[in-house]
């Protein structure tokens, strides 16, 4: 946690109609914004700004220029990387605070979703059901599998929960630096070499930040096993896509994937017929668990602040 400066500005811009938010501290002045081209009030008064959600990079920072007394800005994303860049820029202990905890759920259902539907070939399924042709066979369980979780933080815990009871045969852990937690080690990135020849499945759950951009690299794909599902339900960018299209091409890797790069992914791009992969529209948060919880993460903080308490989910302070 860490402590909300002081500012003279008490207005927040919230994403969400404040009367839809039950608790909210009434010491504080509320307008509504969800990236329309109108500002609801003088950005220079807004003290807590809470980002349009998916609305893209330049509807993100568009009012932070001119938000001079700024005290806080948080998104109702996990990740930070369409806001981060602005940061140096804002004033002067300003925080910046994620939704941790928001998409743990929906996100790691996702991602135990395509790992599944990919290693039963669901995709295929579908397409033989529209042709009305049965095509029985024999296809892969997850049960017995070894899968590395690459990025485990609160979502990649998440997504460990949810592999247990498939009876997989070993979770592998990787996040920014090691530790241990209840099941077991977390590796360090570095160990990632030794550790994706082991592995039938890599789920990547990494935010995208400058170490992790192009994370799964031509070297990076090169030590997975033949055969192995690449699931990417993190950023488009932690993947370099030309690596991956050179190894879903030859037909070696396999992949499932919420999140391209670019995105969202032009008609027309290879990787939307590339072999042995199945695609979803960034659709890892989108659900209907994201607005009751994000309704309780802002009212959790906006009270914390109204009090002057530290908030929480801070992840970046401006200076």
């Amino acid at each position: 946690m860490a402590s909300s400066p002081t500012t003279t500005a008490t207005d927040v811009w919230l994403p969400i109609p404040p009367a839809q938010i039950d608790g909210l501290p009434d010491t504080l002045t509320y307008h509504f914004w969800d990236g329309d081209e109108e500002f609801p009030a003088d950005p220079a008064d807004c003290g807590f700004y809470v980002v349009p959600y998916m609305k893209g990079k330049a509807v993100s920072v568009r009012p932070l220029p001119q938000m001079t007394g700024l005290s806080v800005v948080q998104t109702l994303t996990a990740g930070i990387d369409h806001v981060v860049d602005a940061v140096p820029d804002l004033p002067a202990g300003t925080l910046l605070c994620n939704a941790k905890g928001v998409h743990d759920a929906s996100t790691a259902e996702l991602a135990l979703a395509l790992t599944l539907a990919a290693l039963r070939e669901l995709p295929r399924f579908v397409r033989a059901q529209d042709a009305e042709e049965w095509q029985p066979g024999v296809h892969e369980a997850l049960a017995d599998k070894a899968v590395l979780i690459v990025g485990h933080g609160a979502i990649g815990a998440a997504v460990e929960e949810r592999l247990v009871p498939f009876e997989v045969a070993e979770v592998l852990r990787v996040a920014r630096s090691a530790r241990s937690v209840a099941r077991g080690p977390v590796h360090a990135l570095g160990s990632l070499p030794e550790l994706l020849p082991q592995a039938d499945v890599v789920i990547l759950c990494t935010p995208l930040t400058d170490e992790t951009r192009g994370l799964a690299d031509a070297g990076f794909l090169s030590r997975m096993k033949d055969g192995a599902l690449l699931v990417n339900v993190a950023r488009g960018g932690v993947v370099d896509t030309d690596s991956l299209l050179a190894e879903l091409s030859s037909g070696r890797l396999r992949a499932a994937l919420d999140v391209t790069d670019p995105e969202p992914l032009p008609a027309g791009h290879p990787l939307w017929h590339a072999s042995n992969t199945l695609i979803t529209p960034h659709v890892g948060g989108p659900t209907s668990a994201f607005l009751p919880r994000a309704k309780r993460l802002l009212s959790s903080q906006l009270n914390l602040w109204a009090a002057g308490e530290p908030l929480e989910h801070t992840v970046a302070v401006a200076g």
